[in-house]
């Protein structure tokens, strides 16, 4: 299962701005926010949750919030995600991989999930 999701850079400048810390706190939480280092990592960070989502076939809804995705940092300092246990194990998930990249005004991330989807989610024949 792969998802994409592309934003600009220039919206959560102005989202920054006009909320502050606030802003972050809608869709990150306090260890996430500690790695914020400016609107493009921000932006980034939006990004990567989006495109977890898109992964999981779900968007961000009712099943899956902005909480139950949560980013951090390996010791290479590569991206990566782990998700709710709910999510994990509906999904089985056993393979998780996520990019996040920023060029000029734009933020875009990918991530990759391997697992089951659920019975009612598959694709007939």
């Amino acid at each position: 299962m792969i998802g994409i999701d592309i934003v600009k850079i220039k919206r959560f400048e102005k989202f920054l701005e006009r909320f502050s810390k606030k802003a972050l706190e809608k869709y990150l939480d306090e260890d996430e926010i500690r790695l914020v280092k400016n609107a493009q990592s921000a932006a980034g960070f939006f990004a990567a949750k989006e495109a977890v989502s898109k992964a999981l076939g779900l968007g961000i809804s009712k099943e899956c919030g902005f909480n139950d995705i949560k980013i951090y940092k390996l010791p290479n300092n590569a991206p990566s995600f782990t998700l709710s246990p709910h999510l994990i194990k509906t999904y089985k998930i056993t393979s998780l991989s996520l990019s996040i990249s920023h060029d000029g005004d734009f933020a875009i991330a990918v991530a990759a999930i391997e697992g089951k989807m659920p019975q009612e989610q598959k694709l007939s024949h």
